[in-house]
């Protein structure tokens, strides 16, 4: 996986709350602790998209195709 150098503008209170949690050894330095913070907000983003997706779906009508694949699976299967 390729790195890209990039320059940001932070708040001072948030420097200063990093360069704490670097000192305190929870990272290793500025740059990994900001990249961890950016790819959790991210994947809260996209577990969010999801939750909102999943809330479109009609559980009736959900039930209702896996059950189908189901018949049709257990059509391929051996009697017992």
């Amino acid at each position: 996986m390729g790195v890209a150098k990039v320059a940001i503008t932070i708040e001072d209170e948030l420097l200063k709350r990093i360069d704490r949690l670097v000192n305190q050894g929870r990272f290793p330095n500025r740059s990994r602790a900001i990249q961890e913070a950016v790819r959790d907000k991210l994947e809260r983003l996209d577990r969010g998209r999801l939750a909102r997706e999943c809330a479109k779906l009609s559980k009736k009508s959900e039930q209702t195709m896996a059950d189908e694949g189901l018949r049709e699976d257990l059509k391929g299967w051996p009697e017992f």
